[in-house]
C-alpha cells in the first residue's frame, strides 16, 4: 500500500522518516501550559523556506521578486532535496538560485548553491533601486555633481569614491571598485562556482 504524505503548500512531499521540529512544554506565570520550539531540522527548514518563496502568496506579497519562481520536480520531495544538501557546504549559509545564473527562476541541483550572508548582501546591492540613475550615481545637491560610493568588504563601511560631472563617470567608478571587491571576496569562497560567478557578475555587468 502506497504511503500518503501531508503536502506542504499543496506541492511539497514531506517524506521525512523522523521528527523535523521539536518542542518543549512549560507552564507560564498564569499557570497555562505552553510550548516553544527548541529545534528545527536544518534540511527541513531550508526546504520549506524554498517552497514558501515559490508557492506562498503571502510571502510573494512581501517579496514580489519571487513571483514566477518554482521548484524542480525532484526537489518537491524533501528526501531528494536533503540528499543534495548534505553534499553541499551549507552551514551558516543561505540557499541561492541565481548567483550562478542571473535571472534564474528555478530551484534545482543544477542552478542552486549555498552562499554566505556576506556574499548575499554583496550581490543584492547591485540590484538596489537608485531612483532615475544607475547604482553608483547619486546626485549630490550640495556640490551639483554625482557622488559615487560603495561598500568595502575590508572595513565593512561605505567608501567614498569621488564626485563626477556625469552619472556615467560616477557609475563607472562604482563598477571599477565593485569588481575589485568581488575579486577579493571571490578569494574567500570555498566553492569555485561562487568565486567565478562573483567576478563574472561585475565583469559583465550591464545597467
Amino acid at each position: 500500500m502506497k504511503k500518503e504524505y501531508n503536502l506542504i503548500l499543496n506541492v511539497g512531499i514531506n517524506d521525512a522518516d523522523y521528527v523535523t521540529t521539536k518542542y518543549e512544554y512549560y507552564t507560564n506565570e498564569d499557570g497555562k501550559r505552553k510550548k516553544r520550539l527548541i529545534w528545527v531540522c536544518p534540511y527541513s527548514r531550508r526546504w520549506k523556506n524554498m517552497l514558501e518563496r515559490c508557492y506562498s502568496e503571502k510571502y510573494q506579497q512581501r517579496s514580489p521578486t519571487y513571483r514566477g519562481c518554482y521548484v524542480c520536480d525532484e526537489w518537491l520531495t524533501f528526501s531528494k532535496f536533503k540528499e543534495w544538501m548534505i553534499t553541499q557546504d551549507w552551514e551558516g549559509k543561505t540557499l541561492d538560485k541565481d548567483i550562478l545564473y542571473p535571472g534564474n527562476k528555478v530551484y534545482s541541483p543544477e542552478t542552486c548553491v549555498f552562499i554566505s550572508r556576506q556574499v548575499n548582501s554583496f550581490v543584492v546591492e547591485c540590484g538596489a533601486a537608485r531612483g532615475e540613475y544607475p547604482i553608483g550615481a547619486i546626485w549630490d545637491i550640495d556640490t551639483n555633481r554625482f557622488r559615487a560610493s560603495c561598500s568595502c568588504i575590508e572595513t565593512g563601511k561605505i567608501k567614498f569614491l569621488g564626485h563626477y560631472n556625469t552619472w556615467e563617470e560616477s557609475h563607472a567608478a562604482w563598477l571599477q571598485f565593485k569588481l575589485k571587491q568581488a575579486k577579493l571576496l571571490a578569494e574567500q569562497q570555498s566553492d569555485p562556482r561562487v568565486a567565478e560567478a562573483l567576478i563574472k557578475r561585475y565583469e559583465n555587468y550591464k545597467i
